[in-house]
């Protein structure tokens, strides 16, 4: 059975985020809310939290997790940031964006792209998931909350614990979260490139939004 945190969305509850980042040293998954939506997270590198994940999520070893960061000093530990990306980066910090780069040697190999080494990393605005990163001193690994069969990820805490309750270890409830994921911008090759069309506004990469 997990437990289910009422977390205050803005002033998030000290006491309950140091309960919640004891359950992900432990090993535990955590449902938490993000800028964009709810994701499902874990400490790096914790190979069983990571298997959870996949199977929950049913997701191959092709599919990308995210570092999320508390900001660009601790992202920069993770990814190889010229200056054309450190200045994209500083531009859309903290926010609904999800940038691959080319990974250092600090992120373990099962969450890097099998074939190209690269990792996706993200700075976070919500203030839950802040906190969260600041007790727990590290990135957290994650995905975004979408079930199988799915389009959109889920965003009412109350049916995650009625779905989920058995499969995680903890539902942060910050109020109903939203219903698109981050936009993804892959800034390992050079120039940006926008991989996915999210919630964070795609236009500053050349994408025209219709």
């Amino acid at each position: 059975m997990s437990q289910f945190f009422q977390v205050h969305p803005e002033n998030p509850q000290a006491r309950l985020i140091k309960q919640a980042v004891d359950i992900i040293k432990r090993g535990g998954l955590v449902v938490y809310p993000t800028d964009s939506s709810y994701a499902l997270g874990c400490q790096m590198g914790d190979k069983n939290a990571v298997e959870r994940i996949r199977r929950l999520r049913q997701l191959d070893d092709k599919h990308n997790f995210t570092l999320m960061c508390c900001d660009l000093s601790q992202l920069g530990l993770f990814a190889k940031v010229d200056t054309a990306a450190f200045r994209e980066l500083k531009a859309h910090t903290p926010g609904p964006y999800t940038f691959i780069l080319n990974a250092t040697r600090e992120v373990p190999r099962l969450v890097l792209h099998p074939k190209r080494r690269t990792i996706g990393l993200r700075v976070p605005r919500h203030p839950v998931a802040q906190a969260l990163l600041q007790e727990l001193g590290e990135p957290l690994m994650s995905v975004s909350l979408i079930m199988p069969g799915e389009d959109l990820p889920m965003s009412d805490p109350y049916e995650m614990r009625e779905l989920l309750e058995h499969q995680v270890d903890l539902i942060i409830d910050a109020g109903h979260g939203g219903v698109s994921a981050s936009t993804v911008v892959n800034l390992s090759e050079g120039e940006p490139q926008v991989v996915r069309v999210g919630c964070g506004d795609p236009t500053p990469f050349g994408v025209a939004v219709e």
